[in-house]
């Protein structure tokens, strides 16, 4: 179920956790971004809904989107049950789709330290890090209601042979 505001109602406890979702099904929309700013974030969240609704895929976490922005585009990934379907948005995750969470509780503008300590547990654990993924989990709207702004920073990680050696 999702709220009112798009914000999901439940979302997984993926805090200081490793995930693997290789070959997961899921739904992704390119979004417009300009210095790793997204462009309407809102109505790319509203355009992806309508789509899942319209091509009646069935989400894991309703409204439970991974957002990953660059220098001038990004992308919304939404998990889904296992199925298929013939829309060019819908695809299967890599088969190296490693990723580690850690949950920030704050705003976007505090986000540095909680990077800053999820890339020094991937790095002493010999892993690393790649590209960074967020999923907001509550909004300006509903925070308050929900006990504060919430982020879920996902971090995608590779092993490293010379990373293991240096931390032993």
């Amino acid at each position: 179920m999702m709220l009112e505001c798009g914000c999901p109602d439940e979302y997984p406890d993926w805090h200081n956790r490793n995930i693997d979702l290789a070959h997961h099904a899921a739904h992704m929309l390119p979004i417009a971004a300009f210095l790793h700013m997204p462009l309407s974030f809102e109505l790319y969240k509203q355009r992806q809904q309508q789509e899942i609704e319209q091509l009646e895929l069935k989400e894991r976490w309703p409204g439970f989107a991974l957002a990953r922005t660059g220098l001038l585009g990004g992308k919304l990934i939404r998990l889904l049950e296992g199925s298929e379907s013939p829309s060019r948005h819908f695809l299967h995750l890599s088969s190296d789709f490693k990723l580690h969470g850690f949950l920030h509780e704050g705003g976007i503008g505090t986000l540095r330290t909680s990077v800053r300590k999820q890339q020094e547990l991937l790095l002493d654990s010999g892993r690393m890090p790649k590209e960074m993924y967020l999923a907001y989990l509550t909004c300006p709207t509903c925070s308050e209601a929900r006990g504060g702004e919430r982020i879920l920073l996902l971090r995608r990680w590779k092993p490293s042979r010379r990373l293991a050696q240096k931390t032993r």
